[in-house]
């Protein structure tokens, strides 16, 4: 596809893809999880809180379809995932957005919390 303005808003625009895929807040903790090396579901059940192991194996899989992830059975109950060179690719991007998150996520929560402070204020009846 040719570099194009408004190429990204079109639907087969291969950014379309990339947005999906680091737009699943697993995906992404299970890609930044497997950074630092293989891990086996276990162990990123246990790094990741709050992910069942359903919705787990559910995005691994889905990130095994991408390319970004290998999975390796060694015997039926030893399985690792890691990542491929296409997925560690993806590490730079993910470290820079939690960098974001880490020095605006405040700001963000300070919002939130000042807009349902307004919204709560507008619904109670004047006294």
């Amino acid at each position: 596809m040719q570099n194009v303005d408004g190429a990204a808003f079109l639907a087969d625009c291969p950014t379309r893809l990339a947005v999906e895929i680091i737009s699943d807040k697993w995906a992404v903790l299970a890609l930044f999880g497997l950074s630092q090396g293989p891990r086996r579901h276990g162990e990123l059940v246990n790094l990741i809180g709050g992910v069942s192991r359903k919705v787990l194996t559910q995005t691994l899989r889905r990130l095994q379809e991408y390319g970004l992830v290998n999975r390796r059975a060694e015997a039926p109950r030893r399985v690792e995932y890691s990542l491929t060179d296409l997925g560690r690719t993806l590490i730079e991007p993910i470290e820079v957005l939690t960098n974001w998150a880490r020095e605006h996520g405040g700001d963000i929560a300070d919002f939130q919390e000042a807009a349902e402070a307004a919204a709560s204020a507008r619904v109670r009846p004047a006294g």
